[in-house]
């Protein structure tokens, strides 16, 4: 038996503002990532619309200040693949899009408060709904 790689999960702003209300599944899931060492990644444009006040979200700054918490930056290529992606599926969202992208690049499965809107970015994705 080989080393297994750790597993990737893409959460959407929905998911990390649910962590910083503590919701049960997301502390749980955070969790179970630091301990076998799966990877939490973050796409920023989610990070944004999550993020108010670090002072105030201190369940929150942990999480993404852990070794197990990557943060995408949305740069000038992953901006255009998000639009791109935006234009195909007929919406204007480009946060869904950058965390459908993430999951895609990364396949990984995607924690969301929104199934729908990820869905219909990308139908074959693994989407785990709060």
């Amino acid at each position: 038996m080989g080393s297994q790689r750790p597993r990737a999960v893409v959460l959407d702003a929905g998911a990390l503002i649910q962590f910083e209300r503590g919701h049960r599944r997301m502390r749980t899931l955070a969790l179970v990532a630091a301990r076998s060492r799966d990877v939490l990644l973050v796409p920023a444009g989610a990070l944004a619309e999550a993020w108010r006040d670090g002072s105030r979200q201190a369940r929150l700054a942990r999480l993404i200040a852990s070794e197990v918490t990557r943060v995408i930056p949305l740069d000038e290529l992953a901006a255009k693949a998000a639009g791109i992606l935006c234009g195909r599926a007929g919406t204007s969202d480009v946060v869904d899009a950058s965390v459908a992208l993430a999951a895609r690049a990364h396949r990984a499965a995607v924690v969301t408060t929104d199934p729908e809107d990820i869905r219909h970015l990308d139908p074959t994705l693994d989407i785990r709904a709060l």
